[in-house]
């Protein structure tokens, strides 16, 4: 499992994948952070599709071409917004992740890139939505065999360190440094 789930320091923007993960709101028609820079870089062909799919209700994902990006595909998951951890947040998160990776194979894609989701505005501590995040695609990685790459990519240090330390403990090994801004 080790050998198919990678993490790196890098603008997801820049990702030569099948699909990259866009951790967006509920409308889908962009906003700030992963979210502004995805729609800024794809062009405004991506919010035209995404006009064309209605809301995407937290926890569930949905999919559109990458247009300008270097990735293929954008899937769109909206992760939860942090409370307390008792209002379900933990399962909506799991939820992005096994959701994002079903839609990604039953598409056939075979490359996927990942950002932190819900760390950023939404608030959710990075350490347990990194946890719930890794755990996650290791389970949906042996349910679909046929995807053979995820890539967790971080834009700072703290969640790139972050990363490597619950992937170590989570997957066993050390994790070999990535691509650096």
């Amino acid at each position: 499992m080790r050998e198919r789930i990678a993490v790196t320091r890098d603008d997801i923007t820049r990702q030569r994948v099948d699909a990259i993960v866009n951790a967006a709101n509920s409308s889908l028609l962009g906003g700030g952070g992963v979210d502004g820079a995805i729609h800024r870089a794809a062009g405004p062909e991506l919010v035209a599709e995404c006009r064309t799919l209605g809301r995407c209700p937290t926890g569930e994902a949905r999919i559109t071409r990458g247009y300008r990006l270097p990735a293929r595909h954008v899937i769109h998951t909206v992760g939860p917004v942090w409370q307390d951890g008792r209002h379900g947040e933990p399962e909506l998160l799991a939820s992005c992740y096994r959701n994002s990776l079903a839609l990604a194979a039953r598409h056939g894609l075979v490359t996927v890139a990942f950002p932190a989701i819900s760390t950023g505005i939404y608030g959710y501590p990075l350490e347990p939505a990194t946890r719930i995040a890794v755990t996650e695609t290791a389970r949906c990685l042996e349910a679909h065999a046929s995807i053979r790459q995820v890539t967790f990519v971080c834009f700072g240090d703290e969640a790139y360190r972050t990363y490597q330390q619950v992937m170590g403990e989570v997957l066993g090994g050390e994790e070999e440094e990535g691509e650096r801004l």
